[in-house]
């Protein structure tokens, strides 16, 4: 059900870009800050593991008008060390990746070139945990939403942040609270 409905975004995705007599393309690169929550009734999880992550992601969008644009996205953390020490002696490590798209909605406020933006969208998350005694690997679909900031330099460059909510509900992981730094090329 979950593939279906990531695969239903793609098609709209698509059907979109065919349709429109101005696709304007873009591509983009992240940094991403994310504070996890883990379930409260998982104590083993949510005491082991690091709370913080690292991240990278890669995106492609289109931005038909100066209002609305999709985006796919690509997103990567770091290995992180968790606090506490396996039964092998290794600290307990994790790490995520997500892929997923996101509609934006801009709002271009009175200066030249500032938007206000407000995003939603769906990801699939893949969290992993690795102990001495073996590994543990969760795939969750999580829905995001977000409001933020995007200054347009020129035609061509953008800079944006974007505060974003992240509900994922998995077996490990509740959510994840993110803050995104990042650059747009638009062709």
């Amino acid at each position: 059900m979950k593939k279906e409905i990531l695969m239903a975004g793609a098609a709209m995705f698509l059907a979109g870009a065919a349709q429109a007599t101005e696709i304007n393309p873009y591509v983009g690169l992240d940094y991403i800050f994310s504070s996890a929550d883990y379930k409260s009734d998982n104590n083993t999880w949510d005491k082991a593991l690091k709370d913080n992550y690292n991240s990278g992601a890669i995106n492609l969008g289109m931005r038909p008008n100066q209002y609305f644009s999709l985006e796919g996205f690509f997103q990567q953390s770091t290995k992180e060390k968790g606090s506490r020490i396996s039964e092998g002696g290794d600290r307990i490590k994790s790490e995520f990746y997500a892929y997923g798209a996101d509609a934006y909605g801009y709002l271009p406020v009175g200066c030249d070139g500032w938007n206000l933006l407000g995003t939603v969208g769906l990801a699939n998350y893949n969290f992993k945990v690795k102990t001495a005694a073996g590994s543990e690997d969760k795939n969750h679909m999580g829905y995001r939403a977000g409001l933020g900031v995007q200054y347009d330099m020129n035609e061509h460059w953008a800079m944006r942040v974007v505060g974003r909510y992240s509900y994922i509900d998995s077996a490990i992981l509740d959510n994840l609270q993110e803050v995104t730094a990042g650059i747009r090329y638009t062709f």
